[in-house]
C-alpha cells in the first residue's frame, strides 16, 4: 500500500499545528475525508440538489435515484439480502435508539432483559437505560476479562429465558477488542434473543457480512468510514423490520393520514421520517468505494504493521511506565490503543502531545463502565488508520518518552500491573 500516495488524497493532513505537521491519531473518533468524498458532497449540491421521493420533475428524479442507489451500495457493502433492509439514519447512535424504541413498542415487555457489555460505548448503553427507566425492562452487562477480551461464555449466566436482546460492539472503541460475533449470536438465538451489533469501529477496518455474522441488526456511522458526518446505517433483517412500528413520525413515512387513523409505508421508508441526509448518503457511497479501493487485505497488513510497531515501542521505550489496555499482541484486536502513563493524567498527556502536532483522544471515551472496570479515571487513546505512517508512530513515542522523563514520579506501583503486553 502506497501510504504517501494515499495521504495526498486527504487535504487536511497537509496542515501544521504549533509548527509541526499534523499526526492525526484519533480516527476511532472520526476518520478524515478523502478529496473524492469532499468533492462528491459539493457536486451533489452543485448539480443534483432536490428533495427525494416527492418531485415529479427530472431534477427530483435524479436526486431520488442517487439516494436509492446509495442504499443499494450500502446493502452491497454489508452483504444485505435486499436494499430495503438498509435504513439511513444520522449515525450509529440514532440507529440504536431506533431499534431500542421500536422493540420496546413491539416485542419487549416489562421485566424482559437486555444484555449489553462492560465495553459498550454509551450510545449502546444509554438508549437501553432509557428503556429501563421508562418501560421497565431489565438491563444487565456481560463482563470482559482482565485483558479486555469479550468471551462468549460471559453471556452464559443470562441464557435463562428472560433475555430478549443481546447487544455489543463488534470492535471496542477503547480496547480494540474484536468480539466473537457469530459465536455469541448463535448462543443468543438458541436462547430466543435478538442480536444487535454496534459496528461503528469495525466497518472502517474489515469487510462486513451480515449473513456470516448471523446477527439481527447492525449499525455503523459514515463519519468513521471516510464518509460525511450526519449519515449512518441501520441494517435489519427484512422480516424483523417489517414487524417493527415507526419511531419518528412525519412526512414520507406514511401511506395515508386521516383524522382518526394513519397507515404507514413499508420499511425502510417507515423509519425515515422527513427529509433525509440525501447528500450524506450519496457521499457515503464515494467513501465506501474509496475504502474498498484501498483493498481490505492491504489495509489489514498496513494496520497490523502499525500495531506491531506500537506494541514494540511501548515495551522497549516505555516499559512499566505505560499500562496498555486490551488484548495482548495483534491477534483478536484492532489498532485502537488506550493507555495510561504512570503518575500523569490523560488530559495532560494529550495536551503535551498536541503541542507537538499529535492528535489523540483523552478521557473516558464514552465508556465510563469500562473505566470503572479497570479502575482508572481516564485513558489516552491512539487510533491510527490507513493514512498514518510508521514515522508518526515514532513521533508519538518520542514525545511520550519526553513526557515520561519529565513527569514520571518514580518506580512502577503495584497497581500498574494489568498491562496487556
Amino acid at each position: 500500500m502506497d501510504v504517501d500516495r494515499l495521504r495526498a488524497e486527504f487535504p487536511i493532513l497537509a496542515r501544521t499545528f504549533h509548527g509541526f505537521p499534523l499526526a492525526y491519531l484519533d480516527s476511532a473518533a472520526t476518520s478524515q475525508k478523502p478529496r473524492a468524498v469532499i468533492e462528491a458532497e459539493a457536486r451533489f449540491y452543485t448539480e443534483r440538489n432536490s428533495n427525494v421521493h416527492r418531485g415529479a420533475y427530472e431534477l427530483a428524479e435524479e436526486a431520488t435515484n442517487a439516494y436509492e442507489e446509495a442504499r443499494s451500495r450500502v446493502a452491497q457493502f454489508v452483504h444485505a439480502s435486499d436494499p430495503s433492509e438498509i435504513v439511513f439514519t444520522r449515525g450509529t447512535t440514532e440507529s440504536i435508539n431506533l431499534i431500542a424504541n421500536t422493540l420496546v413498542r413491539s416485542r419487549l415487555r416489562r421485566g424482559d432483559r437486555v444484555v449489553a457489555t462492560e465495553m459498550d460505548h454509551h450510545s449502546n448503553i444509554v438508549p437501553w437505560h432509557l428503556m429501563r427507566t421508562y418501560h421497565g425492562i431489565d438491563l444487565a452487562f456481560a463482563s470482559v476479562d482482565d485483558q479486555g477480551r469479550l468471551l462468549a461464555s460471559a453471556f452464559e449466566p443470562f441464557w435463562d429465558g428472560r433475555t430478549k436482546v443481546v447487544t455489543f460492539p463488534h470492535v471496542s472503541n477503547v480496547l480494540g477488542t474484536i468480539a466473537p460475533v457469530r459465536e455469541i449470536a448463535d448462543a443468543a438465538h438458541r436462547a430466543g434473543a435478538l442480536v444487535v451489533v454496534d459496528a461503528a469501529q469495525s466497518a472502517p477496518h474489515f469487510p462486513l457480512d451480515v449473513q456470516e455474522l448471523g446477527v439481527d441488526f447492525l449499525a455503523f456511522s459514515g463519519h468513521k468510514t471516510l464518509g460525511p458526518t450526519g449519515i449512518g446505517v441501520l441494517w435489519g433483517r427484512k422480516a424483523l423490520l417489517d414487524e417493527l412500528p415507526p419511531w419518528m413520525g412525519g412526512g414520507e413515512m406514511i401511506r395515508r393520514v386521516g383524522r382518526d387513523q394513519i397507515t404507514y409505508r413499508d420499511p425502510p421508508a417507515r423509519f425515515e421520517a422527513g427529509t433525509p441526509n440525501i447528500c450524506g448518503a450519496v457521499a457515503l457511497t464515494t467513501a465506501l468505494d474509496f475504502l474498498e479501493g484501498v483493498g481490505w487485505t492491504d489495509l489489514a497488513h498496513h494496520e497490523r504493521e502499525l500495531a506491531r510497531q506500537f506494541l514494540d515501542l511501548a515495551r522497549d521505550r516505555l516499559g512499566p511506565s505505560m499500562t496498555l489496555y486490551g488484548p495482548p499482541g495483534t491477534e483478536g484486536r484492532e489498532g485502537v490503543f488506550s493507555f495510561t502513563l504512570r503518575g500523569i493524567h490523560a488530559h495532560d498527556i494529550a495536551t503535551l502531545l498536541d503541542a507537538d502536532g499529535i492528535a489523540v483522544r483523552a478521557g473516558q471515551h464514552c465508556a465510563q463502565i469500562l473505566m470503572d472496570r479497570f479502575g482508572v479515571p481516564a485513558m489516552v487513546r491512539a487510533s491510527p488508520y490507513l493514512y498514518n505512517t510508521s514515522s508518526e508512530i515514532d513521533r508519538l513515542f518520542d514525545t511520550l518518552v519526553r513526557i515520561r522523563d519529565k513527569f514520571d514520579p518514580g518506580p512502577a506501583s503495584a497497581a500498574a500491573t494489568h498491562s496487556a503486553r
